[in-house]
């Protein structure tokens, strides 16, 4: 029995994760972050949940062990809903921290399944808009790169290379349009077609079109709040339970909401 008592001190010794053996225990929620949750949900259903990221917000965990996008709203149906065991959140895609906009997060195992295969098969139709500092030239086009991700900086960089000589290289492609301008931006709307890593970000400033506020990618610099100026605008796919066509989007920050409006109330008379 000598095995059993060392297995019995092994066992003590591991701290038990709440919810494995009883209740599921989440951060209580003040008042203020409670509605502050419940305002920023643009759709709900049994399956899915869509809510609008603030830019600086992680969807998923990361090294800095900052509270996540995902671990909120667990938090938040857990008190919502009086539940006492585990609040299933599941992730098919993730923003950027300093993008902000539409992200969707599936609420059985059934739909995020179904998300992550309606993603790799490009049946999800994502629309960002940006503001950047140069005028796009042309005002519309499609872009199609190779990227390489350089994982120590966290940076993607364009391949101009010969593809099949470099493994790590993935084709990167996207449409973007300008949809106004002010004085000093232009605001353009992307539709991504692939998603790779900063893949608007890097495809925008290899064009000469830097984003606002986004240092890594070349801006002059910073926004005051730290975020870019990128925002996941609107998501068009068909529900993966429903099968009914659904479009969700996400108003924009306030940070710039307003310079977005201005350039295009002002129209496209200098694009």
């Amino acid at each position: 029995m000598l095995w059993l008592y060392y297995f019995l001190i092994m066992f003590a010794a591991e701290p038990v994760q709440a919810g494995h053996y009883g209740k599921m225990i989440y951060r209580e929620l003040t008042a203020q972050e409670y509605a502050d949750a419940r305002g920023r949900i643009l759709y709900e259903d049994n399956h899915l949940l869509a809510v609008n990221k603030r830019p600086g917000e992680i969807v998923q965990a990361d090294k800095t062990e900052d509270e996540t996008l995902a671990d909120l709203y667990r938090a938040y149906i857990a008190k919502r809903d009086g539940k006492e065991g585990a609040v299933f959140i599941g992730i098919p895609h993730r923003l950027d921290r300093p993008v902000s906009g539409v992200t969707v997060f599936a609420k059985t195992s059934k739909a995020l399944e179904r998300m992550n295969a309606m993603f790799r098969n490009g049946e999800i139709h994502k629309f960002y808009w940006a503001l950047v500092c140069d005028r796009p030239e042309p005002a519309e086009a499609e872009l199609s790169d190779w990227l390489v991700r350089n994982e120590k900086q966290n940076k993607s960089y364009i391949y101009t290379g010969r593809p099949e000589l470099k493994k790590d290289a993935k084709l990167a492609r996207l449409r973007y349009r300008t949809i106004g301008s002010t004085d000093r931006y232009w605001l353009v709307e992307v539709e991504l077609l692939t998603g790779r890593h900063h893949q608007i970000r890097c495809q925008l400033a290899g064009t000469g079109c830097v984003i606002k506020g986004d240092l890594k990618y070349g801006a002059q610099r910073s926004n005051p709040d730290g975020c870019i100026c990128l925002h996941a605008r609107r998501i068009n796919f068909v529900h993966p339970v429903r099968k009914t066509e659904m479009t969700i989007e996400a108003p924009l920050p306030d940070s710039w909401s307003h310079i977005a409006m201005s350039a295009l109330h002002d129209g496209m008379s200098s694009i």
